[in-house]
């Protein structure tokens, strides 16, 4: 299966290495894990992250999350891509579930690309 990726920053991934596992609010919010397939993932950044200059991507392997994967709709009513479907994570994120954190600054202009 292919890695999907979460935008989070770098003091709340921090935090869930500490704990032990990664609960964001949308956990207890939405109910899942807000989480995009690499090709969505700067629309994403842009659409909800405009001004945030302390990013990381978690990499994530779906094999080891330990929690239901869902491709659902977009959860956020503003959100305009409603023809797509988004991994969202039904539990806490398992850290050894993340191959991979890179860190995720926007360009000069203020937009995200992936790197």
């Amino acid at each position: 299966m292919d890695m999907i990726l979460h935008i989070t920053t770098c003091s709340a991934w921090d935090e869930a290495v500490t704990a032990g596992s990664y609960h964001p609010s949308s956990l207890e919010s939405d109910g899942f894990i807000h989480c995009s397939t690499p090709e969505q993932t700067s629309a994403t950044a842009n659409l909800f992250f405009t001004g945030s200059c302390d990013l990381v991507l978690l990499c994530i392997d779906p094999a080891l999350t330990g929690c239901d994967l869902r491709y659902e709709p977009p959860a956020d009513n503003g959100d305009t891509r409603v023809e797509n479907l988004f991994p969202h994570l039904y539990g806490p994120l398992r850290i050894d579930a993340v191959a991979q954190v890179v860190p995720f600054p926007p360009d000069a202009a203020g937009r995200f690309h992936l790197p």
